[in-house]
């Protein structure tokens, strides 16, 4: 234990000792504050939210609304003045700067994209304009998606093939055991001699909830294409 934390020790003053000399070995005042304004090149507008980097220091700032920036750089660095629509920029900080401002007012040029030519053609006939009018699929709006969800035969479908969530699976497996409990040491009761329960099978029956899944799911999908 004690070699282990006089190895600590040491490591620790070695660790400062570099850093110091280090810091001995920096050039005196080699921070710089960087600001200035980013506008474009044809207008002379502020670029807002145009991007001001330090190359390889992993920093930097951006503009405000009018193009003003202010970031804390050393002398020697690289900037990269960046925003959507212009060409990127590298300006250098003069590693012989006097003082410690500097004040830039940096022009961006617009970026031009040329896109490929697009041939508009009409349709040659009006005929063969109207079948493919008439044909065409317009994809549904919120309304619609909102109409189909809340048809009754879809949601009966969906109802029959979807499998039940965490709570529904619980809620099922207590209502099983309660009834379970209750009717320990008896006979539980047949619903084949209850009233009610034959007057809801007969609805679920007349509302076709017994028939094949499969069958209503492909007429689900056949009516809501």
């Amino acid at each position: 234990m004690k070699k282990l934390l006089l190895y600590t020790f040491i490591a620790a003053s070695f660790l400062v000792s570099s850093v110091v000399r280090a810091q001995q070995n920096a050039p005196k005042d080699s921070v710089v504050q960087l600001y200035g304004v980013v506008m474009t090149a044809d207008s002379l507008r502020g670029v807002p939210a145009a991007s001001v980097i330090v190359l390889n220091k992993g920093r930097g700032t951006i503009t405000n609304n009018e193009g003003i920036f202010s970031i804390v750089v050393l002398k020697g660095d690289k900037i990269t003045f960046s925003s959507i629509g212009f060409k990127d920029i590298t300006v250098d900080i003069p590693r012989n700067l006097k003082g410690n401002e500097l004040n830039v007012i940096q022009l961006l040029v617009s970026d031009t994209n040329y896109l490929p030519a697009t041939i508009l053609k009409p349709r040659p006939t009006r005929e063969q304009f109207e079948r493919d009018f008439a044909n065409t699929r317009m994809a549904d709006d919120s309304y619609e998606i909102a109409r189909q969800n809340l048809d009754e035969q879809k949601r009966r479908a969906l109802l029959a093939s979807m499998p039940q969530d965490g709570r529904e699976a619980v809620s099922y497996q207590l209502r099983q055991q309660a009834n379970k409990y209750y009717y320990s040491g008896q006979l539980p009761p047949m619903n084949i001699f209850n009233p009610a329960a034959w007057a809801d099978f007969i609805k679920a029956w007349k509302r076709g909830d017994f028939k094949n899944k499969n069958t209503s799911s492909s007429s689900s999908s056949y009516s809501n294409p």
